[in-house]
């Protein structure tokens, strides 16, 4: 499968941004969703995770009741929704695709190309 994420861009602290991740070729329906991020300087952490269904997500702490995942099986399209954006989100965000239910990179397979999201104080 073929991943393209989008909607990253400069924004103010408190704003809110949406990101899409497109898919391509398999299933997308299929594929366990992720996203994650890579700061300047510091390793490609998971942000949040949905299972192939949308029954079931997951997050990391710092982005619990901030970040909402979703996906559109209909539309090949996963989403991020994030509010109340801190300087500290600041990173490339990368939408990946795999097979199970797990928050480490290596568990997924497929990854975009990642899309730019900085929030200035």
């Amino acid at each position: 499968v073929q991943l393209q994420a989008s909607g990253g861009g400069l924004v103010q602290a408190g704003d809110s941004l949406r990101l899409s991740c497109a898919a391509s070729g398999r299933t997308f329906s299929r594929f366990v969703m992720g996203w994650f991020r890579q700061a300047p300087g510091k390793e490609r952490e998971f942000v949040a995770t949905i299972s192939w269904s949308g029954g079931s997500t997951k997050y990391v702490d710092s982005v619990k009741g901030r970040f909402t995942i979703s996906r559109d099986n209909a539309k090949n399209t996963g989403y991020l929704q994030m509010s109340s954006l801190k300087p500290e989100d600041t990173a490339v965000y990368y939408c990946a695709a795999g097979w199970y239910f797990r928050s480490q990179p290596s568990e997924y397979d497929y990854w975009g190309q990642g899309t730019l999201v900085t929030v200035s104080s």
